[in-house]
């Protein structure tokens, strides 16, 4: 009867609590105003937008989770510096390339941070998925070795998203 009870009143529970920690953060402060607004609005928003997730998020490992968010960060930094050392420098250096990964992540929430993690990393957005959801369409501003840069993409990210984020 609880478990009904909670699962009603929070549908994405993990969502809530990044949700409240969020507010906090962008706040600045733990007054107790801001605690309960943060609260409520962090119960509410998952609560009236459950309707539109087609999934019930489960996280299957978060340790690998936080090593990929660990991961993802360290990447973020070292592709800011190189970029910046390739558009610092000469354009005849770049290769930009168009290139296809074949997805073997299947749930929508996987594939979407997936694509938003390629497209955060400076130097590589992810541009189009296609309709059976099996290829995902990445731009990079400079590549040697294509193969290599998927393989790259596959083992850190997609692999560690797999893990996590499991069908319900």
């Amino acid at each position: 009867m609880f478990k009904l009870f909670f699962a009603k009143v929070l549908p994405h529970p993990i969502l809530t609590i990044m949700l409240w920690l969020i507010w906090l953060l962008l706040n600045n402060t733990v007054s107790p105003g801001h605690i309960v607004l943060g609260l409520v609005f962090a119960v509410l928003i998952p609560l009236l937008t459950s309707g539109f997730w087609p999934e019930k998020v489960s996280i299957k490992s978060p340790l690998t989770l936080l090593k990929f968010l660990i991961i993802v960060l360290f990447d973020i930094i070292i592709a800011n510096v190189m970029v910046a050392k390739l558009i610092l420098g000469s354009n005849k250096n770049l290769k930009p390339a168009f290139f296809y990964i074949d997805l073997d992540i299947q749930t929508p929430l996987g594939i979407s941070l997936l694509a938003n993690t390629i497209s955060l990393t400076p130097g590589t957005v992810s541009c189009d998925l296609s309709t059976d959801r099996r290829h995902l369409l990445v731009h990079a501003l400079h590549v040697e070795d294509v193969p290599d840069a998927i393989k790259q993409i596959k083992q850190r990210y997609e692999t560690p998203l797999k893990k996590v984020f499991t069908p319900c």
